[in-house]
């Protein structure tokens, strides 16, 4: 068992030791590896030549999230990571000039159903099941059009891997990886998503969110907590709903609202797009440009207008459940543009990375109060001012105030003592890792340069993360932290399982 130890251990120390001397390239030599091409569309390409194996990766990068929806809307930014690999005009329907008008007809009757629905005033519940009957006959009449899942099988036979996309607060991102010789048809399918977009089973698959709400939130204790703690800790910003939607918008949605939404928010000049493997620009480029610049311009979306007004007064949310106590509490913090944010990186590798951090040796190791200590920089966004969030499962026989109390006096330890030179090299060490390891695989990289690229317009900002780290210094961790873990900046959320007392003279 020990020498099996020491070689996992010789090969993670060549493997870190590689990807350092990797890191260690000055930014000239690694520009001369990156292309970035912004189309007259206003669609920004990125091309990473990373020819080590015979396939490359891609990720598109919509900056549109969850932030960008308004009520009435809200989780319909996650629709289209559903609708996206529903196939194209050209992939996923037997008969598109058809399909549209049965589309367009579905629609129509949507619209009919939902009005009466929702009045207020004089609904007519035989009119309302009638019209709910003529809506879902119109969507049958549409499935006949559709090809199931032929999206996704042409792009696996085409030999992808590791197809998917995701939802955030603050972008929609798409990614999978191909061999190298399928760089057009990988090219010619992205842009076929995005070119004239087909809303097909949009009603199916918004049940599919729906149920995922459920299993997500409202079947789970900590999932109905996060939403409780994220909509007191955000009143006016749209960080305050859960990017999944509210039950109620899910129920409303429509592919109407659904293509208005894309006609703003997914237009080339809110896309980046990054390309990471064995390709060569200069091939590669033209190819892309043939096919992505067919994406019609159009302006980019204004920017979001709402801003979150300082807190004032500490909040704090109590749920009464009978489940494991679990305590949360988050401070507001600046976006992650700000010069500070490298600050706020360190403090959450010092405080809750691993079983090293001050909150696990604390309240997990030393005092054994709770079962599990961490915490998280940027949520549940990072592109807009955000949270800086802890959480802690209570261990049997002890309580949430326990918890509060360990996690106040780590954090009034960092206002008032200075981080040791030994811990805070530590921290930059591991957060460097952390950086690196990101990087390691071509999917990774993609993202990162695509995201990178979008949050600050140059990709470059990723390489000098690093440099930013290093140059944080004791007395920046003790500035930082005084001026956030305030107590009218902080958002309490907890379960408490305790049973209420029986009143005197009460039944028993």
């Amino acid at each position: 068992m020990q020498s099996v130890r020491k070689r996992l251990w010789l090969i993670a120390l060549v493997t870190m030791i590689a990807a350092s001397a990797a890191w260690a390239q000055d930014l000239a030599s690694i520009e001369k590896r990156v292309t970035v091409k912004k189309l007259d569309n206003g669609l920004t390409l990125i091309i990473y030549e990373r020819p080590e194996a015979p396939v490359f990766s891609f990720a598109t990068v919509v900056n549109a999230g969850s932030a960008q929806e308004v009520t009435g809307i809200t989780g319909l930014a996650h629709m289209f990571e559903h609708m996206a690999f529903k196939g194209s005009e050209e992939i996923g329907t037997t008969d598109v000039v058809a399909e549209k008008a049965a589309l367009a007809k579905v629609e129509d009757a949507y619209a009919a159903y939902d009005a009466e629905r929702r009045k207020e005033v004089g609904r007519d519940d035989a009119k309302v099941a009638a019209l709910e009957k003529a809506w879902k006959d119109a969507i049958d009449a549409a499935q006949k059009f559709v090809v199931s899942n032929e999206f996704s099988k042409v792009v696996d036979q085409a030999g992808a891997t590791g197809m998917n996309a995701f939802t955030a607060q603050d972008e929609t991102a798409y990614f999978y990886s191909l061999p190298a010789n399928r760089l057009e048809l990988w090219a010619f399918l992205e842009s076929s998503r995005f070119y004239r977009p087909v809303f097909r089973e949009f009603y199916k698959e918004r049940d599919v969110v729906m149920e995922e709400r459920r299993m997500t939130f409202e079947s789970r204790p900590i999932g109905r907590l996060i939403d409780q703690f994220v909509s007191a800790a955000f009143v006016a910003h749209p960080y305050h709903s859960v990017g999944i939607g509210w039950p109620s918008d899910l129920r409303t949605i429509s592919a109407t609202d659904a293509a208005a939404f894309f006609k703003k928010y997914y237009v080339p000049s809110n896309m980046v797009i990054a390309v990471v493997g064995d390709v060569k620009a200069a091939e590669a480029m033209p190819i892309m440009e043939k096919y992505f610049g067919r994406l019609p311009k159009s302006p980019a979306p204004e920017p979001l207008r709402t801003l979150e007004p300082p807190q004032k007064a500490e909040r704090t949310v109590v749920l009464h459940e009978q489940s494991q106590p679990i305590y949360i509490e988050g401070y507001h913090r600046p976006a992650i543009t700000d010069p500070d944010d490298a600050v706020y990186d360190v403090m959450e590798v010092l405080l809750s990375e691993g079983r090293t951090s001050r909150l696990y040796r604390s309240l997990v190791r030393d005092k054994k109060i709770a079962a599990n200590a961490n915490g998280g920089n940027g949520f549940p966004g990072n592109k807009y001012p955000s949270l800086f969030t802890f959480i802690a499962f209570t261990a049997p026989g002890h309580n949430n105030a326990e918890l509060r109390a360990a996690i106040e006096e780590q954090l009034t330890r960092l206002k008032t003592e200075d981080v040791t030179p030994e811990e805070l090299q530590s921290v930059k060490t591991r957060v460097k890792a952390q950086t690196i390891r990101q990087l390691d695989s071509n999917s990774g990289l993609a993202l990162q340069l695509a995201t990178v690229q979008t949050l600050f317009g140059d990709w470059r900002e990723l390489f000098r993360t690093v440099d930013r780290i290093d140059k944080v210094t004791a007395a920046d961790v003790k500035r930082v932290a005084a001026k956030t873990f305030t107590p009218e900046n902080r958002t309490i959320g907890y379960i408490d399982n305790s049973k209420p007392a029986t009143p005197a003279g009460g039944a028993k």
